[in-house]
């Protein structure tokens, strides 16, 4: 608990620095922007993010990992109900967390207030590492509160909660990167994980292609749940990423600030 703010930034600066060179020496497909021009809004985003899950723990009495705790200390939430090995319950835990993600990734999708939102997450034009940060500040705020509730409701340990924090980060930006994976190696990973690959076709311009493939961890739900596509119908090289904005605007980062109240 002590080390967690600790731990999680340097897990997140490793595997960051670690898939950007990737991209650099494996990339999947040619940029059509300058990094510089995209990284900017989007590292400035993720900033604008954290401050606003900082601002939340004044408002609120406790955010994910002390809400396990609280949890805990009080005996609350089903996994208090049982007497289950640790291990079993950790892997409960990361799985009913994962699904809840998966969940929510898709009704932001299907419920145009929460669309509206969501669409800054889409609107990049590129995809690469940091398109994985790429979120409104509301729509963060909003997952929290979700996820406290969830955390509350189900009772795991904070160590299960900081676990799966680290393994959704890492898993987000790994499947956001713009690395090429041979194709062998890419069917074998996508049994269980989502995969770039798998992912960028949930980044099309095409409708149909991006309501498919929400997962941000496990491939597993976009199958039991028919929402699973396994190629973009234009080829990865051909395929356009992002929304009806094939513009300049989603480079800046204020337009993206202020994407969900427009009415264009």
């Amino acid at each position: 608990m002590a080390n967690e703010t600790t731990i999680r930034l340097a897990v997140f600066l490793g595997l960051f620095v670690l898939l950007a060179l990737a991209e650099v020496l494996l990339p999947r497909r040619k940029r059509d922007i300058k990094r510089k021009a995209r990284w900017f809004t989007n590292i400035g985003l993720i900033i604008i993010d954290s401050l606003t899950i900082r601002l939340m723990a004044f408002i609120l009495p406790v955010l994910a990992v002390a809400a396990a705790a609280d949890a805990n200390n009080h005996g609350w939430g089903l996994l208090g109900l049982v007497n289950w090995p640790n291990w079993l319950e950790v892997i409960l835990a990361i799985l009913t967390l994962d699904f809840v993600i998966w969940a929510q990734h898709l009704i932001t999708h299907k419920i145009p207030l929460l669309w509206r939102l969501h669409q800054v997450h889409h609107a990049d034009r590129d995809m690469d590492v940091t398109t994985a940060i790429r979120f409104h500040p509301i729509e963060i705020a909003l997952s929290m509160v979700l996820k406290i509730g969830v955390v509350y409701a189900l009772g795991p340990t904070a160590f299960a909660v900081i676990l799966f924090e680290i393994l959704l980060n890492g898993s987000a930006m790994f499947n956001h990167a713009n690395i090429r994976l041979p194709h062998k190696l890419d069917q074998i990973v996508r049994l269980v994980l989502v995969t770039p690959d798998m992912h960028r076709v949930h980044h099309s311009d095409i409708r149909a292609e991006h309501d498919s493939n929400y997962g941000f961890s496990l491939s597993i739900w976009d199958r039991m749940f028919g929402t699973y596509i396994a190629q973009p119908a234009k080829g990865h090289d051909n395929m356009t990423i992002g929304l009806r904005w094939q513009d300049e605007r989603p480079l800046k980062l204020v337009w993206n600030l202020l994407l969900p109240f427009r009415n264009k």
